[in-house]
Formats: C-alpha cells, structure tokens, sequence
C-alpha cells in the first residue's frame, strides 16, 4: 500500500478523508499544529504518524514528506473576516507554494490539492459556472477566494515543473462536525428555528463524498486537471427548509430584502469592534449570500461517475447527529459510515 500524508488531517474534510484512508488500508501520516483540535479524528488517532508542524514551516513539511507516495494537500485558513486576510494569503497561498517546492524537491508521486468554487472566481454576469471559468477581479471574490486563487496558481506552477497533480474545487461541504464552525452553524441555527432566508444559493456536497472523490481522483491516472465537486444546485431557501424540516422546526418564510443584509453586517461589524467577539456575519459573507451561484459536475461526472448523495439525505443525516449531540452536549458529531 502507498503511504499517504494529509495536510489539515484535524479538520472537517481532513478527518474524513483520513477515515476513508484508514479503512481501504494506506499508511497513513498527518501534519498538524501544536493547537489543533483532534477531536474529529480520536477514534483513529493512535493509527496516524503525526509530524508536528504546518505548511509554513519548510522543514517540518519536508520531515512530514519524506518517505511519502501521495499528499492530500487539505490544509487551509478560512476565514470571511477581512483582518484576517495576510494569514489566509501566508497559510493558503504561501503554505501551498512550499507543498508544492518540496513534493518535486523529494519527488512525491502525486499530490491532491483541495481547492474551492471560490478559486474559479465570482463575476455578476456570470453565475453558471465550470471549470473553464476565467479568474477576474470582482467585487464579490472574497480574501479567502483571493488565497485560493493563489494557491491554485501555485499547482498550476508545479505541474508545469513537472509534478503530478489534482485539483477538487468543493462547493458548500456539509456533515457532521463541529456546530459552531463552518457549515456546522447553518445547523445549529436551522435547529434554534429560522424565519428568514437569504435571496441566493449556491451548490453543496456532503464531506463524505468530497472525501471519496479525493481518493477516486489520487487513485486514478488522472492529472493536470481540476474538477468541480458538487452535488447539487439549491436556493438558501430550499437548503434552510430541508433542514427546519429535519428538526421539526417551521421553514423560514420571510425573504431577507438586500438592505437588511447590508444593515446587519455593518451591526455585526460594528458589535465586533466594540466588544471585542468575531462578527457572525462580515461584509463578504453577507454579499455571498445575495447571489445565486450554480455549478457544474460533469467533468467530474465523465471522469469517474460518482454517485453523489442528495442534499435531503445529508441534511438528514447531519441533523440525527446533532440530535444525538445535543443530548449529550458535545460540541461535535460523526457520521458512523463514511
């Protein structure tokens, strides 16, 4: 069997990703910082070689590298707070520079980079999108997007110099995980009961199939290329209702005009600055949900066939974890199969 590193090993994706590796038998080795959470990944964690450091640090990237066939590059800072904009660029940009450097200094066999729909960039005229989407400068491209973008760059470079590589570029990962980050709050909010909706949409996928499609990807002959991963297209609206639904709650039925969504990020902002707490709705995250934006599978679809599950089937079982969560009060749940 290959022995395979997964950078961001301790995140949603991560964690998954590691899961799956674990089962189908790769030696398995993760990077991760001094204060990572490894919670989502306790019950396999004695079963990992960790090498403590992160994508920034060279040397630590060339101790995780060494010995190494394959590289899930995972790792990455999120973040839709603008002060947070030169850590996204160092980790996600940078980070990703010196994976690449030193999968070709050690002659890796083939590297997976976990990318983002907000790398193929965000136009207003254009809100159908593939992977031939061009990167323009706009408005509605977050820092985040930006640091993608960048990092993206970075894998481009490197299979021009020869390495072997992939790119995913996810759309809205859902799963069970953490409640209160990333996408783990739509969950814990639709839980609480939700009267408002926002206007726009986007794709989602669940963690589990992101996880599947990495490996069906690494495992395959297929390089150089970059592939949207996606399930399906769905309204804010529909993805609130399917999960008020699954929690017995009364969907949202009041839309959120624009100007509210305006006034209640500059709120947040200013509540932010006062007291000190991390805003719950930012400027960029508030105009990314105004739009919707729709994204296309088939190349992937053509390339391996993927049987994706349907938002409804991961809502469902997302909320019956959360469920079990709260009647246990733990701050972060698992799906049992992968």
């Amino acid at each position: 069997m290959k022995k395979v590193l997964v950078t961001g090993g301790t995140g949603f994706l991560g964690s998954y990703l590691l899961r799956q590796l674990f089962k189908k038998g790769y030696e398995l080795r993760g990077l991760r910082r001094s204060s990572s959470q490894t919670a989502l990944v306790g019950d396999i964690y004695d079963k990992i070689e960790w090498i403590e450091g992160d994508v920034t640090d060279i040397s630590s990237l060339e101790d995780a590298m060494k010995g190494v066939d394959h590289v899930y590059h995972a790792a990455a800072a999120v973040s839709f707070n603008s002060k947070d904009k030169t850590k996204m660029l160092q980790v996600n940009g940078d980070g990703t520079a010196n994976v690449v450097n030193v999968a070709l200094d050690l002659g890796i066999e083939k590297l997976l980079h976990v990318s983002s729909i907000a790398a193929l960039g965000r136009k207003e005229n254009q809100t159908r999108l593939d992977e031939n989407a061009q990167w323009e400068n706009s408005k509605l491209n977050s820092d985040y997007a930006i640091s993608k973008f960048k990092a993206e760059c970075e894998v481009w470079r490197g299979i021009q110099e020869g390495l072997q590589a992939v790119i995913i570029n996810p759309t809205l990962i859902m799963g069970a995980g953490y409640w209160h980050s990333g996408t783990g709050k739509m969950f814990t909010q639709a839980e609480k009961g939700l009267m408002f909706y926002p206007q726009g949409g986007n794709g989602f996928v669940d963690v589990r199939d992101v996880a599947a499609v990495a490996i069906a990807l690494m495992e395959s002959d297929i390089s150089g290329q970059r592939f949207i991963v996606n399930s399906e297209n769905h309204l804010f609206k529909n993805a609130f209702t399917m999960m008020s639904k699954a929690f017995g709650r009364k969907a949202p039925f009041i839309k959120a005009p624009t100007w509210a969504i305006e006034l209640m990020w500059r709120a947040d902002n200013i509540k932010s600055v006062l007291l000190g707490v991390e805003p719950l709705v930012t400027k960029e995250l508030a105009r990314g949900l105004q739009t919707f934006f729709q994204y296309n599978n088939v190349k992937l679809q053509k390339a391996i066939n993927f049987p994706f599950r349907t938002l409804e089937e991961t809502v469902n079982n997302t909320a019956a974890v959360y469920n079990e969560c709260k009647k246990n009060n733990l701050p972060f749940g698992l799906f049992k199969e992968n």
